[in-house]
């Protein structure tokens, strides 16, 4: 039996664990992300822990931090293999924006002593091993594990996302014209919003009033520009609906490890326009368009000769390199390998 352990259940972890079922026993277990509730689920996971350890024969982690220091203790404890995906915030550290788990004494005890003890870490990009920042030039370019904990040993394998190429296609309807979706959730919290780039997306939205702009993801989240539809979480139907009718879709994050929806979006046809960080622009390749910096001035051009270009071959070549590169089949291979 595998114990799949997470801090907050997302659509990323039910994909691996539904990815993983067929295979494996899994049980899920979620810790919290509550500040104020961690003693709490402290207890709580250690017992369930201690419970279920002698029926366990993994631990996988969905990134590190407080939620994997009792598997990591107890893995060690009695000899059993901890595997911790490492997804982004535990891989970066941006004082600017507040972003990242090294910015907090006790998070980033917690995340160091994770990743050192842990037997493998399964970081979903490159980039969050070893990169040098740049899009913002105020930001730390050292970035990555091998940064951030300079003296870590744990062997680490990059696996990247994969994704459901029979669900998520492009239906080749016509698309809006200057239809631009971005999904981001939780931006109604301002750090969320900048690491997400919500504040470009609603400076696009000002300056090109005749283009749309959709955001998903955050029913909290409040803007008055009458060209921007803001639309609470949905499911995977829902979402797909909107990618198939969109013709751009923004990632324009401050932040990012390996993008789901971004890849999502690009098998639905949609073209991508992304910042130069993380893995954004490996996912984009010639397909779409890469912000090199932070700055509007820059996005401003690129938006503006959008018009000048032949943007059907785009379309076509987006989902082709999502599936050629980074489909679910790969991912799943090679996950059922490491746990085998």
């Amino acid at each position: 039996m595998i114990l799949y352990i997470s801090p907050i259940p997302t659509a990323f972890i039910q994909r691996d664990i539904e990815m993983l079922s067929p295979t494996f026993k899994i049980i899920h277990l979620n810790f919290t992300a509550n500040p104020y509730l961690l003693p709490v689920y402290f207890i709580i996971q250690f017992f369930q822990l201690l419970i279920l350890s002698p029926f366990t024969s993994k631990y996988l982690c969905f990134f590190a931090g407080y939620h994997t220091v009792l598997p990591v203790f107890i893995g060690k404890l009695f000899r059993k293999k901890v595997i911790i995906e490492c997804g982004g915030t535990d891989a970066m550290h941006l004082p600017k924006i507040d972003y990242g788990n090294y910015r907090k004494k006790w998070l980033k005890k917690a995340t160091v002593y994770s990743f050192k003890n842990c037997s493998l870490i399964l970081p979903v990009s490159n980039s969050l091993v070893k990169s040098t920042y740049t899009y913002d030039k105020d930001s730390p370019k050292n970035q990555g594990l091998l940064h951030l904990i300079p003296d870590l040993k744990t062997k680490i394998q990059v696996i990247y996302n994969g994704f459901d190429i029979e669900f998520w296609t492009d239906d080749h309807r016509e698309k809006s014209p200057f239809s631009f979706v971005t999904v981001a959730t939780g931006i109604s919290k301002k750090n969320r919003a900048l690491v997400k780039g919500i504040d470009l997306v609603l400076e696009m939205a000002k300056t090109f009033p005749n283009y749309s702009f959709t955001i998903i993801g955050d029913r909290e989240f409040k803007t008055t520009l009458p060209n921007v539809n803001l639309i609470p979480p949905l499911n995977q139907k829902e979402i797909r609906e909107i990618y198939q009718q969109s013709q751009f879709y923004l990632q324009l994050s401050y932040s990012e490890g390996f993008p789901n929806a971004l890849a999502e979006a690009m098998l639905c046809g949609c073209i991508p326009i992304g910042s130069n960080v993380g893995e954004i622009a490996k996912i984009i390749g010639e397909t779409g368009f890469i912000l090199p910096h932070k700055d509007f001035a820059l996005l401003h051009n690129l938006i503006s000769t959008l018009k000048e270009k032949d943007l059907e071959p785009l379309r076509k070549a987006t989902a082709q390199r999502i599936k050629n590169n980074f489909n679910y089949r790969l991912r799943k291979d090679k996950l059922i390998e490491v746990l085998k």
